[in-house]
């Protein structure tokens, strides 16, 4: 080893025993034997909630004083009490949870400093917050904020607003009362019902103790919704109540979720889910599989279960989720897991109704329809359904409660739309992933997100990043090897065609991330193979005389270069180079009786003879018909050359007879023909001047009354439906015996030519796009910021008539007069529980001082 190469090979040492200890911590951490519920950050505004309840033996102490402990302890830093968002700044649920948690301080008399610095906050925040948040505001914002305001005043806590805060304030008690005045307590056509937010509906709201019994669940909640429980408990005593509240409680001994109880099988498809965009499954095969298995034993026996209205959402939400993890990881899994909803039209036009709420469910289906296999008709629909959809919520973002509070939620649909799975990269999917920095929202809750637990986050995203970094060192020193091998070959300085080393490598890299070792030969073995053919198929095409050719493709059968000169010799040169280097590694890592170098010559002389015939064609205007041309075009396109070639060095590797032509499974076979397709579709134009033929070219010669629109679409169609059959066979047991490892590898390779033929030929140019992902794939650090911007809350306001309040979070506000409010103080001592109206504080009145 070179003396210079020590102090790189030290750091990869230490980077790759970081990221090992990383893994051994979250795998016991997370996997075992762990606490589903540990995996989901408390919901502020539902603990305080419950820390709200009285004892009914002791009605001046809480009854689950743990809650109010947990109030106590967790108010941030910067004076809120909720969650940040992935830019280190408090989300809109930081209003309500902040107003929440107060009041339950000053309920019992404690916490005065963290009231004072959740009053500061508001002042400071409210303003800003509201401003990118609201016109209109999200439904359950607009239910939740007004409650929790006029609850503040009524306990005596003095909000002062500027003019503009008020005005903004007021047109959201406006949108409330708009919501109350149109909709049912429960009905198909919005979710969550307003029973569901029992907690914030106003004293003039009419709910009576027996409709509120009516829609206590089994468990003795409303909705599984803690904050609407506890107020259900406080207003009628119900024992039903006490026992969900006391189970919540002995689970989630401090802070509590906003649902309980939670689908634990839906946390776990989560995190797998996370695992997997975040690049990190490959650390966790065993605890995926599991988790995997045990959700597929559950969905068959599952099949038939009816469906309430009101919680298809969270259940559309996890099957789909289901549904595209488990045929992933090759379960048998029937679309109907989660197409059940197109069987009712009363749950479609539900989803309708509410398509800019449901816009996170709408995403999961359509990614689900990704992995379409033949003969799927449901899953087309669903994903016309889906599609026409986002792209209405899109165009509707201010309504769009999960593009509100997590907005980069509308880059990732944007991305969905315009870049489909199939054309996408593994390693450049992880990075934006990462740098979305959303990855602990969950689910879409009541009047908050499921987060995950911010000590599984911070260890999950170290994990991700130290991975991502890792890899990309080793896709740069890869890349300055094989930049070193085309050059030595001469390969680079042939002076004619293609000279994409860098193209061939990001290719094979980014492709495969997910898949293989940061050790793994494929990268290169891919690399080098990709160059050769770029270089030697433009030879064949644009350079070469026929007696060259013919010359080349003999030597290459015989395997003896003797005689040749010039262009042909450094091509067979570098081919041999290759295959010699290949066959010696294979030997090496399987032992005696394991020499692949006369199956490799013979898989390369296979490709050789392909791009002689076409230059044959080409040179003598000879038009073959389409099957024909498809026999030869399969392989030259010589995309299986490179998987089978590279397949070796997987583990388990592919089977050595399955290298030969007459062995070809039909996995591989439906490799070469769909990149074979979409390479024609992009390229038909060049190669009509060119005088070369192509599929597109001769389904317009056959049929003369088509127009060559026409003849792309036919190309398209059966491009499609080839591309649903690879699928079908990476993902399915039994229509193949290769290994798992090896059937993925020609999906990998189908996304690469998707990719660069997705909708112009990007192989053959420099786009601007196609650069940029290269330098983001293998020299662009991260850009990832974790760190929180500076938010300090101001302090309170002195008495007096003139005040002034500057908002502190974001961009500086000129100072601006403000008005007081005054509010009548109604003690939040709730009646004997049981007894009673229902206690709903006053609608605040302001005066002007």
């Amino acid at each position: 080893m070179a003396l210079n190469s020590l102090p790189f090979v030290s750091s990869m040492e230490l980077s790759q025993s970081s990221i090992q200890d990383l893994v051994k911590k979250i795998k016991q951490e997370m996997f075992s034997n762990a606490d589903t519920y540990s995996f989901v950050s408390p919901s502020a505004y539902d603990t305080a909630w419950v820390a709200m309840i009285p004892d009914p033996h002791q009605p001046d102490r809480p009854m689950f004083a743990e809650c109010l402990d947990w109030v106590l302890n967790s108010q941030r830093e910067e004076g809120f009490w909720g969650e940040f968002d992935g830019h280190g700044l408090p989300t809109i649920d930081s209003l309500p949870a902040t107003l929440a948690s107060m009041v339950a301080l000053k309920q019992w008399n404690v916490g005065v400093k963290n009231i004072d610095r959740g009053l500061a906050f508001i002042h400071a925040n409210a303003e800003k917050l509201l401003e990118e948040k609201y016109n209109p505001c999200p439904r359950w914002f607009a239910i939740v904020f007004p409650a929790m305001v006029e609850l503040a005043r009524s306990v005596g806590i003095e909000m002062i607003f500027t003019d503009r805060l008020e005005a903004m304030v007021e047109e959201i008690f406006d949108q409330r009362q708009q919501i109350l005045n149109t909709e049912e307590m429960e009905d198909k056509y919005h979710y969550p019902p307003l029973i569901s937010y029992l907690e914030a509906l106003p004293s003039w709201y009419d709910i009576s103790h027996e409709e509120i019994v009516k829609h206590l669940r089994g468990e003795g909640s409303i909705f599984r919704s803690p904050s609407a429980t506890a107020r259900a408990f406080m207003v009628t005593g119900k024992e039903e109540c006490l026992a969900y509240l006391q189970s919540l409680l002995q689970r989630c001994p401090t802070g509590v979720p906003s649902v309980y109880p939670m689908d634990e099988e839906l946390v776990k498809l989560s995190m797998v889910n996370q695992l997997q965009r975040l690049g990190l499954a490959q650390h966790f095969v065993d605890e995926i599989d599991q988790i995997l298995s045990v959700v597929h034993r559950n969905y068959m026996n599952r099949e038939g279960e009816t469906r309430q209205i009101n919680f298809v959402p969270a259940q559309l939400y996890k099957d789909s989720l289901a549904f595209r993890l488990l045929r992933m990881h090759g379960h048998s899994v029937s679309p109907w897991s989660f197409c059940w909803f197109l069987h009712h039209d009363d749950i479609m036009d539900h989803i309708q109704n509410n398509c800019q709420r449901l816009s996170s469910v709408l995403l999961n289906v359509y990614r689900a329809t990704d992995l379409m296999f033949p003969g799927e008709d449901e899953l087309e629909e669903a994903r016309s359904f889906s599609r026409n959809l986002l792209e209405k919520s899109i165009s509707l973002r201010h309504q769009d409660d999960n593009l509100v509070v997590f907005p980069n939620f509308q880059r990732m649909i944007e991305q969905e739309m315009s870049l489909p799975w199939i054309a996408r990269l593994d390693h450049l999917d992880h990075r934006q992933w990462i740098e979305v920095n959303e990855i602990n929202t969950l689910w879409m809750g009541k009047a908050s997100f499921y987060r995950l637990s911010c000590l599984h986050e911070d260890d999950l995203m170290r994990l991700a990043m130290e991975n991502y970094n890792f890899r990309q060192s080793i896709y740069n020193k890869e890349l300055v090897e094989i930049t070193r091998w085309s050059k030595d070959s001469g390969l680079s300085k042939m002076g004619f065609g293609r000279e994409n080393t860098t193209y061939c490598y990001f290719a094979s890299a980014a492709a495969s991330s997910s898949q293989l070792l940061y050790d793994s030969e494929v990268r290169l073995v891919v690399a080098k193979g990709a160059m050769l053919i770029t270089v030697a198929d433009d030879f064949f095409d644009m350079q070469g005389s026929m007696d060259e050719l013919e010359t080349l493709t003999v030597a290459v059968r015989r395997w003896d270069g003797h005689g040749l000169t010039g262009h042909t010799e450094v091509i067979f040169k570098a081919l041999d180079n290759l295959v010699n280097d290949v066959a010696a590694k294979y030997l090496h890592q399987q032992g005696r009786g394991s020499d692949i170098a006369k199956i490799l010559r013979d898989l390369w002389y296979e490709t050789f003879l392909s791009w002689l015939m076409e230059a044959k064609w080409s040179k003598s205007g000879y038009i073959p018909s389409i099957e024909e041309y498809l026999r030869t075009g399969m392989i030259s396109i010589a995309a299986h050359t490179l998987v089978l070639q590279a397949s070796c060095f997987l583990n388990p590797s592919i089977p050595i007879h399955k290298l030969r032509p007459s062995q070809y499974e039909p996995v591989t076979k439906l490799l070469m023909v769909t990149t074979r397709l979409l390479n024609d579709i992009q390229s038909y134009q060049k190669e009509q001047v060119d005088g070369k033929t192509n599929f597109v070219l001769l389904h317009r010669n056959e049929n003369p009354e088509a127009d060559i629109e026409d003849s792309i679409s036919h190309v398209r169609g059966i491009l499609d439906e080839k591309k649903k059959e690879l699928i079908q066979h990476v993902l399915s047991d039994g229509l193949s015996d290769l290994p798992h490892s090896c059937k993925h590898i020609h999906l990998s390779c189908l996304k690469v030519f998707q990719m660069f033929f997705n909708s112009k030929n990007e192989f053959d140019s420099r786009t601007s796009e196609m650069l940029q992902d290269i330098k983001q794939a293998i020299y662009t650090p991260l850009e990832f910021q974790k760190a929180k911007p500076s938010i300090k809350p101001l302090p309170l306001p002195s008495e007096g008539k003139n005040q002034t309040v500057i908002g502190i979070l974001g961009p500086s506000f000129k100072n601006q007069t403000i008005k007081r409010f005054t509010a009548y103080v109604v003690p939040l001592h709730t009646p004997r529980v049981g007894y009673g109206k229902i206690f709903m504080p006053l609608k605040f009145k302001t005066c002007f001082i």
